[in-house]
């Protein structure tokens, strides 16, 4: 029941990830509501022969709601069933394009965080130049954040860029005003001296132009600063690229460079298109679980799905829980 347009966006992307991945989802809402969104795509009463089912609740987060209240005043909302259902071993994973806080609370409450990790973090990719992209974390579970939990951020970045890209040794750098040491505010001057000392290829502070150069594969924040980021760059992207269009149409001649131009500008919007990577994991959690965009389409449904199946297939959870265990004592040594 998350995103803009819910739910008939989430509805049409998991009908087409079933149809398409082989797996079975259980779609979580008003049951009655639900159904007539599934007629709408002409599904018949038997969804368990098309790999769904649905889990009835008619409480729902709003985006103005307390993130707290999926644990307090409306513990059968949707996002929170969804988190109880992993907790059931009932699903394996769980996504929601709403309240974010909301779903961080109901991952947390319901499944608890990886031995060790304070506090989770949103982890975002974003395309860079030399066509990869820079993992940056926190963009959005955080506003404020401790030294320590941009340490931890460190850590869980490093690893899951070594599942996501298969990078051996990560460069991690640290989002500040300057790449000189001094540079940064009061939370970045510490965190930095306790990156130091992790076992990670650490390379300092880098600045905002670093995100998009590959200069850094992981590059860490706290939550307020990294969704300023991650938005202005959505923004960035489709400005830009309504730019170029606009500019290309201006007379024949130009027209007619953009017809010969066009598989490379298909390229350079898919690289760009959010919809593409469908939703941002939250790390620190012991479940997997997918944050989408608020204006989630369909298509960014099934690309979250596929990310949440990638997860569970490689135990991206149990990898990252072993690797964290694996250099606690030198996290506690730098804390």
């Amino acid at each position: 029941m998350g995103g803009d347009q819910a739910p008939y966006p989430a509805i049409k992307g998991a009908l087409q990830a079933v149809r398409t991945m082989g797996i079975r989802l259980i779609l979580v809402g008003p049951e009655s509501r639900l159904r007539e969104e599934l007629e709408k795509l002409r599904v018949d009463g038997n969804l368990s022969r098309q790999g769904l089912s649905i889990e009835h609740t008619d409480v729902v987060i709003g985006m103005g709601d307390p993130p707290s209240a999926v644990l307090r005043s409306k513990k059968n909302a949707s996002v929170a069933v969804c988190a109880r259902l992993v907790k059931e071993k009932r699903a394996a994973g769980f996504i929601s394009a709403g309240n974010t806080g909301a779903a961080m609370a109901a991952a947390v409450g319901f499944n608890g965080r990886l031995t060790g990790v304070h506090r989770p973090a949103i982890a975002a990719y974003l395309p860079r130049i030399d066509g990869a992209f820079s993992i940056v974390l926190d963009v959005g579970a955080n506003v404020d954040s401790a030294p320590e939990w941009l340490l931890q951020f460190a850590v869980m970045g490093n690893e899951y860029a070594k599942f996501l890209f298969g990078i051996d040794d990560p460069r991690v750098g640290l989002l500040s005003t300057g790449e000189e040491r001094g540079k940064g505010n009061e939370t970045t001057k510490a965190a930095f001296d306790l990156m130091q000392a992790l076992p990670i290829q650490f390379i300092g502070n880098v600045e905002g132009r670093d995100i998009f150069n590959g200069r850094a594969d992981v590059i860490v924040c706290d939550g307020f600063v990294g969704n300023i980021v991650l938005k202005a760059s959505e923004g960035l992207a489709e400005a830009l690229l309504k730019l170029i269009k606009k500019g290309l149409m201006k007379n024949a001649i130009r027209r007619v460079g953009a017809m010969l131009s066009r598989g490379a500008f298909r390229e350079v919007l898919k690289i760009v298109d959010y919809s593409e990577y469908g939703g941002c994991p939250l790390l620190g959690v012991d479940c997997v679980a997918i944050v989408g965009h608020g204006r989630s389409n369909a298509k960014a449904f099934t690309s979250a799905l596929r990310v949440a199946k990638r997860c569970v297939e490689q135990d991206v959870i149990g990898k990252t829980r072993e690797r964290i265990l694996a250099i606690q004592s030198a996290v506690k040594s730098a804390l």
